[in-house]
């Protein structure tokens, strides 16, 4: 079970609190960059970044390509410093992090990932055939691809990060220490939602928004119990950032990217744009993975209780671990 195998890693509590400061801590070094860049404009636009319409100035004047780059890298930094905190504070290996199964299953990743991809892909375009004069045609193929090659690089470390920490990490080890399913499970969905308030969806939309951001945790912690590993939660999230980065921005987005529409509309968030993808294509997602991948027994994988294996049918690993993938 993907949570019950943490037991056969060094899994005391203080541990998942260093690891999450040391990935904190890679995501601050990885932001270097960006901060020293930031203070060059600030020196010769000659403006006060304590405010903050001075600091969406000052990042204004980065090309959208540049400033996704510098978006991007705290999350690789996190990544980095999140795989180091695991190998030397857990003594666990990428795979354990990763799965339940005796290796990765990367056509899982896959399916979920074209799965996402292309339906995802095509609301967008139904939405456009729908309400042409709230979007305008942004694309230029040589900024496009360089906004291709970005993306295809940086946001699966970005969307990679946040899925090993907040699916994998926080997931294995708070359900070791409590011993259920269900806490970490709302535990993890909401402090995921919650990171996501300074986004500038949430300033435009309102504190609505959240519910969107939180059900979305909630439906990826679903996918890694009931799958019993990553796999899945990983294809979906990295197809959810790299097809919105690529097919369409807005002034009011967190990514602002020379991608194929922009949204020229007044942003507003109704009841049905809340309802129908928490209440309707995330279960019809659910619906088509338990087919395809036959699970069953929802209610304990979901909220039963983790057992700790035996003495007898486990081992802490103290000075050797399996490191393969």
């Amino acid at each position: 079970m993907y949570i019950a195998q943490t037991y056969n890693v060094l899994h005391e509590w203080w541990r998942y609190v260093l690891g999450v400061i040391i990935a904190v801590i890679g995501v601050f070094v990885f932001s270097v960059p960006h901060i020293i860049a930031i203070f060059a404009k600030r020196m010769k636009a000659e403006v006060d970044l304590t405010r903050l319409e001075d600091v969406n100035y000052i990042m204004g004047l980065f090309d959208p390509n540049i400033n996704l780059i510098y978006i991007l890298l705290p999350f690789a930094g996190g990544l980095i410093f999140l795989f180091i905190a695991v190998k030397l504070l857990h003594r666990q290996s990428l795979r354990h992090l990763t799965t339940a199964r005796k290796k990765v299953d990367w056509k899982r990743i896959w399916f979920a990932f074209f799965l996402w991809g292309i339906l995802s892909s095509s609301l967008v375009i139904v939405d456009y055939f729908m309400a042409p004069e709230d979007f305008v045609m942004n694309f230029e193929w040589q900024r496009f691809a360089v906004l291709a090659l970005i993306a295809v690089i940086l946001i699966p470390l970005q969307t990679s990060f946040e899925e090993y920490l907040f699916r994998g990490y926080l997931m294995q080890g708070i359900g070791a220490l409590v011993k259920n399913r269900w806490f970490p499970l709302l535990l993890t969905s909401v402090v995921f939602g919650m990171l996501h308030i300074a986004n500038p969806e949430v300033e435009k939309l309102g504190n609505t928004i959240m519910i969107y951001y939180i059900g979305t945790g909630l439906f990826l912690g679903i996918l890694t119990l009931m799958d019993d590993g990553l796999e899945l939660a990983l294809g979906f999230h990295a197809a959810n950032n790299l097809f919105t980065a690529l097919l369409v921005t807005a002034n009011w987005t967190a990514f602002q990217t020379h991608s194929v529409f922009k949204d020229v509309s007044e942003p507003s968030l109704g009841f049905i744009d809340m309802i129908l993808p928490i209440f309707i294509i995330f279960p019809i997602l659910l619906f088509i993975f338990a087919k395809k991948y036959n699970w069953t027994d929802w209610q304990g994988k979901l909220l039963g209780r983790v057992e700790q294996p035996k003495l007898e049918d486990y081992k802490v690993i103290e000075d050797t671990n399996d490191t393969s993938l």
